[in-house]
């Protein structure tokens, strides 16, 4: 991230150990055989309380938060495995949205090859934000992740 100008997570650390104990929500990792933990988000079925307008507020929907990935697996796009994973998630659990939010249009962009469309920007008092919503829908997983490099239906 640092050499892409983006702000390292490095000094983040007992704020990402503290989300484990988050009891609104859980942390989930994705694990490499060959390397361990490769990543990790933390889902709510409650977002924040600013970004959204409270019709959206009210329908159900899985939050994802806080997603960090190792940058050693870029290539393989690690986000993109635990976003769609979500987004099925959601689907099996009968929950028609997946929200997510972001601090910088780089991030957004790559949300948005994920199925991710960006619902709006709010600006807040030292940050903007990038909102950013998929509707939740059945992916069969194994063959997209078996790649390594996982992809969209219909992106090849």
């Amino acid at each position: 991230m640092e050499q892409r100008g983006l702000p390292s997570w490095r000094d983040a650390l007992d704020d990402l150990v503290a989300q484990c104990d988050n009891p609104a929500g859980d942390v989930w990792v994705l694990e490499s055989d060959e390397r361990g933990v490769v990543g990790q988000m933390l889902v709510q079925e409650q977002g924040p309380p600013w970004g959204w307008t409270e019709e959206e507020r009210a329908e159900p929907a899985l939050y994802l938060s806080g997603s960090i990935t190792d940058p050693a697996l870029r290539g393989r796009r690690p986000g993109t495995v635990m976003a769609l994973w979500a987004v099925d998630r959601a689907a099996r659990l009968g929950v028609p949205w997946v929200r997510r939010h972001c601090h910088f249009e780089g991030v957004a962009r790559y949300n948005q090859t994920q199925g991710f469309t960006l619902v709006r920007q709010e600006q807040r008092t030292h940050t903007r934000l990038y909102m950013m919503a998929r509707p939740a829908e059945r992916l069969d997983l194994p063959p997209l992740l078996s790649s390594g490099t996982p992809s969209l239906p219909g992106q090849g």
